[in-house]
């Protein structure tokens, strides 16, 4: 019999907060088990508790075993695809983590809640039964690792968290959500036209995201190329330039071999090599550094963490290439 499998790994969505103190604080991993005949309205459900961490804890390593498990279902002929429960400080990197390693066709959609499961507009029941949804809708099938947020539907690859604590905080600038949930059915505008999938393999955890401002220098690069990270990503100025006192440690970076991938600090828009002065995106272009396709710091890092495993096995692969879908 089809069914949807919703995977628990916890987050605010499995969370209560302590009228007293105010603060919000994980429930047993069982908590979910309630929405069940809700769900099974729509479809045969099986749910299984893999981990209940918020998601701040949530690491590579971790989003490695989940992309694990979750393949072990999607290889299921019964499962119609998979919903993932998760905290939201973190989901956009693990589903993009997910978008980049799995490669079936069936719906893979992650969830979650900006407010608790006893405070007033929970937003967790609604999200989690919408989630399910689309996973059970044959329309979205092979448009990649989706999240569903507020009757909203977004790639993987544009969405992200943009308010701390509003329910419609996951948008995805530039492209807007690719579909929505209705009271009548799940309505899907347009599909990503990139994407991009490599060998489901540990990813590589050496990688380190700085951030630059107004007057910074290299330290943050020296150090980072001192306690043996394997590649940087530098989320950049404008449409990717930096102040010129960070130049000695990208020079240093580049000639130990170290990949380093410039994005945008900006919210929309994508980097280019445009200004020819001393920290501008035609130098930095021209001191080897990788310019990425319109990912936050933060896909960027992902990404990253993958495709470097693929320059480890054969260092003239040109890295510039995967950074281009």
């Amino acid at each position: 019999m089809s069914k949807v499998v919703i995977i628990t790994t916890g987050g605010t969505i499995a969370m209560s907060e302590d009228l007293k103190t105010k603060t919000v604080k994980p429930l047993d991993q069982d908590t979910l088990d309630f929405f069940l005949p809700f769900l099974e309205e729509y479809v045969n459900v099986e749910m299984e508790h893999f981990m209940n961490i918020p998601s701040p804890h949530m690491t590579p390593e971790k989003m490695y075993q989940l992309a694990l498990h979750t393949k072990k279902y999607l290889e299921d002929d019964e499962v119609l695809g998979i919903v993932i429960t998760h905290g939201t400080d973190t989901l956009e990197e693990t589903a993009y983590f997910l978008d980049l390693l799995l490669t079936s066709d069936k719906p893979v959609v992650l969830t979650g809640a900006m407010r608790s499961s006893n405070e007033l507009g929970a937003d967790g029941p609604v999200n989690l039964v919408g989630a399910v949804r689309v996973v059970a809708d044959p329309s979205s099938t092979g448009k990649g690792v989706l999240v569903v947020f507020n009757d909203e539907i977004h790639a993987a690859r544009y969405v992200t968290k943009t308010h701390t604590s509003n329910v419609a905080t996951f948008q995805s600038p530039e492209n807007g959500p690719i579909g929505t949930v209705t009271k009548k059915g799940i309505r899907f505008s347009h599909a990503p036209l990139l994407r991009d999938n490599y060998e489901l393999s540990p990813p590589n955890t050496k990688i380190g995201l700085v951030k630059a401002a107004a007057g910074m220098d290299d330290l943050l690069i020296n150090t980072l190329i001192e306690h043996g990270y394997e590649g940087i990503v530098i989320e950049g100025l404008g449409q990717g330039n930096l102040p010129p006192e960070m130049l000695g440690g990208i020079k240093k970076g580049i000639e130990k071999g170290i990949p380093i991938v410039l994005v945008s600090r900006c919210f929309n828009g994508f980097v280019d090599a445009v200004y020819g002065y001393e920290g501008g995106g035609k130098q930095l272009k021209d001191l080897g550094l990788i310019f990425s396709n319109g990912l936050n710091g933060q896909k960027a890092r992902i990404k990253l963490m993958i495709t470097i495993n693929l320059f480890k096995k054969d260092p003239s692969i040109n890295l510039q290439q995967y950074f281009d879908v």
